[in-house]
């Protein structure tokens, strides 16, 4: 399915919730302004909004981690990006989640945010995931926070594609990583989780985590390597799709290649304006034609890449 970009604008939206999700995660739910249905009711999964944070409150001084004292106290000047983890239009509103990690002096001051509270975003940005409608499996690749744009395409892609098959490989260094999604622990096997957003879908899932804490032990792209192995899907009708860490993603581009499964890869870098002005994610690519190198905008021109496109440092 071949997807063109919607508008985008400068929007307020009113904060419905700010949910702390266990150590450093929260979930942000926020309301648009009634006019940015015109925008994000066509906003594809992948795509990002830049969040106004220069505004925002610090937390008391007693809650601010003493690594991040110092910089806690600078001037926020510069919008930060995030993707969605679901977008739901109605007649009369849009909802737009956001998971986070609290990382730095920005997202800490996010953190700050309570129900009735109004933020500025400027949105939807960047190019987002493109669903091949004719595959007949889709593999769904996420390491770490790298979650959120994957849960939004499982969803629609559930909704669009019935007769596609979808598998979900989900990495994390611990456990207590998986935070941001609906965890479900067994009881007595704790190593054994179910995460609800997929569950939901009735979607295979298939978990891994570094210190085995969680799923089976072990890089989620060597779960996905045994997997292809064992399960031999026709590649011509199968599509990766990874979002997570560069070495991650470097990984599934290499799996992608070996087994000739074409894969589509969110990457991550820092974008300060989110529109094309400022240059500064630049992402090294491959002209397949002579060889070449030439560089694209992570913000305007993806952030979602193909994997073969992009030169791998």
């Amino acid at each position: 399915m071949e997807h063109h970009l919607p508008k985008k604008g400068i929007f307020n939206a009113s904060v419905l919730q700010n949910k702390n999700l266990g150590d450093k995660f929260y979930r942000i739910t926020l309301e648009l302004e009634k006019n940015g249905k015109s925008v994000f009711s066509s906003a594809v999964p992948g795509q990002f909004v830049e969040i106004d944070v220069s505004r925002l409150a610090l937390p008391a001084e007693n809650l601010i981690p003493p690594q991040y004292s110092d910089a806690a106290k600078r001037n926020i000047i510069l919008r930060r990006p995030f993707s969605f983890a679901d977008i739901v239009c109605s007649e009369d509103s849009v909802i737009v989640e956001i998971l986070y990690t609290v990382l730095g002096p920005a997202t800490m001051r996010m953190k700050t945010l309570k129900s009735g509270d109004t933020i500025s975003l400027i949105g939807p940005l960047g190019n987002g995931f493109s669903i091949s409608e004719n595959k007949k499996t889709a593999i769904l690749v996420a390491g770490g926070m790298g979650a959120p744009p994957l849960v939004h395409l499982s969803g629609l892609m559930k909704s669009q594609c019935k007769d596609m098959e979808i598998i979900v490989f989900v990495g994390a260094k611990s456990i207590s990583e998986l935070a941001f999604f609906d965890l479900k622990i067994d009881k007595l096997i704790k190593t054994k989780v179910k995460l609800g957003e997929f569950e939901k879908h009735n979607i295979k899932t298939h978990i891994s985590t570094d210190d085995g804490s969680a799923g089976l032990k072990g890089f989620v792209t060597d779960m996905l390597k045994n997997w292809l192995i064992q399960n031999k899907p026709d590649a011509k009708d199968t599509v990766i799709y990874a979002c997570g860490p560069e070495a991650m993603l470097r990984a599934s581009a290499a799996v992608s290649t070996e087994f000739k499964i074409r894969c589509q890869v969110s990457l991550e870098r820092r974008m300060a304006c989110g529109t094309g002005l400022c240059q500064s994610c630049a992402v090294k690519c491959l002209n397949k034609e002579d060889g070449s190198n030439f560089y694209k905008l992570c913000c305007k021109d993806g952030p979602v890449f193909w994997s073969d496109e992009v030169v791998w440092e």
